[in-house]
């Protein structure tokens, strides 16, 4: 039996591990729990039934359950259920949204528990094999063999919210009834909720009937984001080829403002034809030169820690909130799949899909930083300042800003490292400007952004 095969029955037994206590605790109440745990006791003790009377105990209480799980076996409410959803939710931010109950059977439904069920956690044999838990390598070598503890980290990470049973209001026949939800999102991105459980007691509330509603829909998460301070980024306005309407795409054309006859010189494409053909005499389009501030919001994804890359999500988040972008530009930079910009700003687009963005975005291990060097040197002609979200500040990090300071773009460097690790770094090449380089530990993250712009 070869390595693979090993991991692979190991992986099917930590699917269904978590998957059993679930069930159970779903199916049974805490009164229901306590009787089977006080029915197995009774069992132990009972096994000689000449010694003592645990095994009465034992039966009194199996028939109790067993009465109580036939109970619940015709449970079927006639219910129409339809989710009111929010276009976003906050991590670590109550997320509230309303159910509309259609109740179209004859009487009232009462003492309903709902039950949201959302996305299956658990992680594929592909994931839990290429998966590298934080710390894992200082574990003994048992423990990285069978992986267990990857396992239950992936279910982590993977859990999108934290979800509690929500006791029902009556619910009248004939009549529709709006019932507000709240659960805690546990992790940015899109979370899916894929069915509804209704569920009841039966009379002695030990188990509870389910019924499963299959109702899917999903809520994107957006990261946290954290308060600034006013962001003073000295740079001057500069000159933006095609203007706001060509900031976010290909093309030399420049801001359009009027009409006006043809001048000799002018290029025959400015040629307004409809108005040519109207008074027969050729009419050019005018166009201006557009000057404004833009900023360069620059993520780095290059990392493995994921604890330190989801933090650097959120903090470029709080910048793209913070920065003023009604008479701004402001180009979110980072490399995913594939290098990526996107503009908001000045009627661009909206700080909303910066967020949007940022909800989703990935870890990129497997790329070299030198992709993103390419991407932001690129844009640095065009834009004002630049603020930059590292995972770390080895050479590659040091002369990629080097080449921005060169350029002589105004830049704000953002470091982020471990909790406890050492923040005495080096600023390299910003040490002209120190106060613009922070070092921020993930314990320490509010409290080091409160000092930006102070030595």
């Amino acid at each position: 039996m070869g390595v693979e095969t090993i991991k692979r029955l190991m992986f099917r037994s930590y699917r269904t591990t978590p998957e059993m206590p679930e069930r159970f605790r779903r199916r049974f109440t805490l009164a229901g729990i306590f009787v089977w745990c006080a029915m197995l006791f009774a069992l132990t003790l009972g096994a000689d039934t000449t010694r003592t009377m645990g095994y009465q105990i034992f039966t009194v209480l199996g028939v109790i359950m067993l009465i109580s799980l036939c109970s619940t076996f015709r449970f079927k409410p006639r219910l129409r259920l339809r989710r009111l959803m929010p276009r976003f939710g906050t991590v670590q931010q109550p997320l509230r949204y309303s159910i509309r109950f259609q109740n179209d059977g004859k009487y009232p439904e009462k003492n309903l528990i709902l039950i949201e069920r959302q996305r299956d956690p658990r992680p594929t044999f592909t994931e839990f094999m290429h998966a590298r838990e934080p710390g894992e390598e200082k574990r003994n070598a048992w423990d990285r063999f069978v992986g267990f503890h990857r396992f239950r980290w992936l279910m982590e990470r993977k859990r999108s919210a934290k979800i509690r049973e929500m006791p029902l209001p009556d619910l009248p026949p004939g009549r529709e009834t709006d019932v507000t939800i709240e659960i805690q999102p546990l992790r940015r991105g899109r979370l899916n909720l894929v069915t509804s459980i209704l569920a009841r007691p039966d009379p002695f509330g030990l188990v509870k009937a389910l019924h499963r509603v299959p109702l899917a829909d999903s809520v994107l998460i957006l990261p946290n984001r954290y308060a600034l301070p006013p962001i003073d980024l000295p740079g001057q306005m500069k000159y933006q080829p095609g203007g706001v309407n060509q900031a976010s795409s290909v093309g030399e054309s420049e801001e359009f403002i009027s009409l006006r006859d043809y001048r000799p010189g002018d290029p025959l494409r400015n040629i307004h034809w409809r108005s040519f053909a109207r008074t027969g005499r050729p009419i050019v389009r005018e166009f201006q030169d557009e000057f404004f501030v833009r900023t360069a919001l620059v993520l780095d994804t290059f990392g493995t820690d994921l604890d330190v890359f989801e933090e650097a999500v959120s903090i470029a988040a709080s910048f793209a909130v913070a920065l003023d972008t009604q008479e701004a530009l402001l180009d979110l930079l980072f490399v995913g799949t594939a290098a990526y910009s996107f503009t908001v700003g000045r009627g661009v687009g909206q700080t909303e899909r910066v967020l949007e963005v940022l909800a989703e975005v990935q870890i990129s291990p497997e790329k070299p930083f030198s992709d993103l060097t390419k991407l932001v040197i690129g844009h640095g002609t065009q834009v004002s300042g630049c603020v930059c979200i590292l995972l770390s500040w080895d050479e590659p990090r040091r002369e990629f800003v080097g080449k921005l300071l060169s350029m002589q773009v105004p830049t704000i460097v953002l470091v982020l490292v471990p909790k406890g690790a050492e923040t005495k770094l080096e600023p390299g090449p910003m040490r002209v400007s120190p106060e613009r380089f922070k070092v921020i530990p993930l314990d320490r993250i509010q409290e080091v952004l409160a000092t930006l712009g102070q030595r």
